[in-house]
């Protein structure tokens, strides 16, 4: 089973050894960040540093300035990573070890766009803007983000052999905020979903289109989640049922119509755009939920819709590959994407029970985040894992196991026959 792990350029950059160290993991890809969002991040074997804190999202190489000249919404630059174009930096070291590398792009999720530029955040039911959450819906958003999924996608040079767009859809409440205090009332999958609607202009001309009076939805929304708030509901098992249930289903219904065209709207121009900037056979894959109403890093698809555009998804864990099997064509990529790093709750001591269920569900692929930020017993699992005969790493060498079959295996793009072949939710 082909396997990737994500990486930070930063990881690589200054440390001799990391290379050669990933590549003795046992799998035969990297996953490596070229546009990320802000973050604070442990490098516990790096010679030089400890600690690197990403103050803001940024593009961790020289964006082209012709490209982005007149525009409002541009991406930002860094001075953390190592170097000006770390990411390539880093590509040509981990290809010189032997690794395919594929580049890792976070798409809607900035929270200094949102600070400087608040016109194009996301705004609540009660008014309040999600800096970190630009609205997708707003054209001049849009642009932005598929201008910036064709340039971080591909990078020129440095060997790149395909991309994953992570945040490639809506983005709402749910965020790793800095000293979060949110945690007072539980707030369910469905009550996630009435915080995260927008209410930006774009978004009421959107519902109005359908036919909706868009004070009147905001009002029904605050309503909706007045039971949420005096914690008199309890969440059902089935989450878009409990959103029909506070919402009503005519409401929830159109709000989905208006959220699912702008999402999809936005996949595919940014597929697309990828496509058009790239050498043929460039892999475009996105991090996903097939639970089209769900927000974050792995925003809610449509599988059958997506899977006609996209050549795969990056799931996470084992459990929603299932919901992507039917849809998948010859050559699909389903990844199931497994924390192996047990200080932020992976378990790297069950990544083989975890492949096997993964492999059984359907999954063609697997990541595994994230080989920085782990430890030296976390990355020692995921050696002993690939040892396992039937998981075919870069030391294994098996053979998947007996009467395992992989409904998508094919000889894959530029020669590679194990692109598809059969044997991580992860933060981001």
């Amino acid at each position: 089973m082909r396997a990737s792990t994500f990486v930070y350029p930063w990881d690589v950059i200054g440390d001799p050894g990391a290379a050669d160290r990933i590549a003795g993991l046992g799998v035969q890809q990297v996953t490596l960040a070229s546009a990320y969002h802000s973050t604070r991040a442990l490098t516990p074997r790096h010679p030089g540093h400890r600690v690197v804190t990403a103050r803001h999202a940024a593009v961790l190489y020289p964006p082209d300035e012709r490209r982005w000249a007149g525009r409002a919404l541009r991406p930002y630059t860094q001075d953390w990573a190592g170097a000006e174009d770390a990411y390539g930096e880093a590509a040509r070291a981990l290809r010189a070890a032997g690794l395919e590398v594929h580049s890792w792009v976070v798409l809607a999720h900035n929270s200094r766009l949102g600070d400087e530029h608040p016109r194009v955040s996301v705004r609540n039911a009660y008014g309040d803007r999600y800096p970190w959450a630009p609205c997708v819906a707003q054209p001049e958003v849009r642009e932005y983000l598929v201008t910036l999924a064709a340039e971080a996608a591909v990078r020129p040079g440095t060997g790149t052999e395909g991309t994953e767009l992570e945040s490639c859809g809506w983005y709402g409440l749910a965020h790793l905020h800095a000293h979060d205090k949110t945690g007072g009332v539980p707030l369910p999958g469905a009550a996630q979903y009435l915080m995260s609607l927008c209410f930006c202009p774009a978004c009421e001309a959107g519902y109005a289109g359908l036919g909706a009076d868009p004070e009147e939805l905001r009002g029904a929304v605050r309503g909706a989640l007045a039971p949420v708030w005096a914690g008199g509901w309890s969440p059902g098992p089935d989450e878009w049922a409990d959103v029909e249930k506070l919402l009503g289903a005519d409401l929830a219904g159109l709000t989905m119509a208006w959220r699912g065209s702008v999402a999809r709207d936005l996949q595919r121009a940014a597929v697309e755009a990828v496509r058009a900037a790239a050498a043929p056979g460039f892999q475009v894959l996105l991090h996903a939920d097939p639970h089209a109403h769900r927000c974050g890093a792995n925003a809610g698809v449509d599988p059958e819709w997506v899977l006609g555009h996209a050549d795969g998804l990056v799931l996470p864990g084992a459990d929603l590959v299932a919901a992507c099997v039917p849809y998948a064509r010859p050559g699909t990529v389903l990844a199931a994407n497994f924390p192996v790093v047990a200080g932020m709750g992976g378990s790297p001591g069950t990544l083989a029970a975890d492949a096997a269920r993964a492999r059984a569900a359907g999954a063609t692929e697997l990541r595994l985040y994230h080989a920085g930020l782990a430890s030296a017993g976390d990355l020692a699992a995921v050696r002993a894992f690939f040892r396992l005969r039937g998981w075919g790493g870069r030391e294994g060498g098996g053979q998947p196991a007996a009467g395992a079959t992989d409904p998508h295996t094919t000889t894959g793009r530029k020669g590679h026959p194990d692109r598809n072949h059969d044997g991580p939710g992860a933060p981001h």
